[in-house]
């Protein structure tokens, strides 16, 4: 294994980076060859994978954004997109749309190697020919559909002579945990021979129909893909206000956390009865009679002054007369 790869392996699992993601960073490395067909053609596919889709793309404008050293990265970043264009998902191309700025301000990358060689011009030309190609809708028609002919063709090949599962995509698990996948820790050798393994078992059971049927699901407008969104979207929300399933606990546990909760209650303290007042009924009588006549007392006084100011004035008009 080089000292690039393992790099690479070792910056996966560091940052946790998605199966879909590891495959772009393989796919656009600065070794010094171009990216593998059949690694671009699983890159493709999983491009009609909503949440494949988001991370393909992301690390790809991540790519084209690097330094004038990693040319490698931006070039190869280039020739994917150019590739995900005609034979993934018509997300591809409404994205580029979308940022084709970004491709435009390649077409003046630059950059010399230590030995004086100029290795932004192959950057250039390639970003100079995907503009031309986005801006040439019947063009790309055209293109797109020579090169999914093709791509189903090779695969329908590989499907017949059993050295392939057709155009059946590769099941996308998503983003990895924090424990590493068996293809990050060891490379391409494994996930070569868990590709192999699954496609003997499924060149044995009619692979051209399992084919067909993924083909028939595949959205064939961006208006399916995005309704294909919107219905992920309202499944993981549903998902996830699903009230909490209900603690399955068996009659013998229950009798024991009822006797439990019985003894606790028995061995609680008894709140202590009121204290009643021993008196006898002469007593009470005279407390009761003592209490009204302060209540009568406080009575009185409010009526005196309302009653004086109404008399003396009566008395002095008699007087008077």
């Amino acid at each position: 294994m080089q000292t690039s790869s393992l790099r690479r392996q070792v910056k996966n699992m560091v940052n946790q980076y998605s199966e879909a993601e590891i495959k772009v960073r393989e796919a656009t490395s600065n070794d010094p060859w171009g990216p593998p067909s059949s690694l671009m053609s699983e890159i493709a596919d999983l491009t009609f994978n909503v949440v494949a889709f988001t991370e393909v793309m992301g690390m790809i404008w991540k790519r084209l954004n690097d330094s004038g050293k990693n040319w490698r990265h931006v070039y190869k970043a280039l020739t994917l997109l150019d590739y995900l264009i005609k034979t993934g998902s018509e997300r591809v191309a409404q994205q580029c749309r979308e940022n084709v700025y970004t491709i435009q301000t390649l077409r003046d990358f630059q950059f010399t190697d230590r030995d004086g060689r100029d290795q932004g011009v192959n950057v250039r030309e390639k970003a100079k020919q995907l503009v031309a190609l986005m801006r040439d809708e019947e063009r790309l028609k055209q293109e797109r559909t020579l090169a999914l002919k093709t791509k189903e063709r090779m695969a329908g090949a590989a499907a017949g002579s059993g050295m392939g599962s057709g155009s059946l995509p590769p099941p996308y698990p998503g983003r990895r945990t924090s424990q590493p996948s068996m293809t990050a820790l060891y490379g391409d050798d494994f996930s070569r021979s868990r590709e192999s393994h699954s496609s003997f078992n499924s060149a044995s059971s009619s692979p051209r129909r399992a084919a067909s049927d993924m083909e028939q699901a595949r959205p064939q407008t961006s208006g399916e893909e995005e309704l294909q969104l919107q219905l992920a979207l309202a499944m993981s929300r549903e998902e996830s206000e699903k009230p909490a399933p209900p603690v399955d606990i068996d009659d013998q546990t229950q009798l024991q956390i009822a006797l439990s909760l019985s003894k606790e209650e028995a061995q609680k303290p008894a709140s202590p009865p009121p204290v009643a007042l021993d008196m006898d009924e002469e007593r009470q009588l005279q407390i009761a009679l003592s209490l009204s006549k302060e209540e009568h007392q406080q009575v009185v006084p409010l009526v005196v002054p309302l009653v004086v100011p109404l008399v003396v004035p009566l008395a002095l008009s008699q007087m008077a007369s």
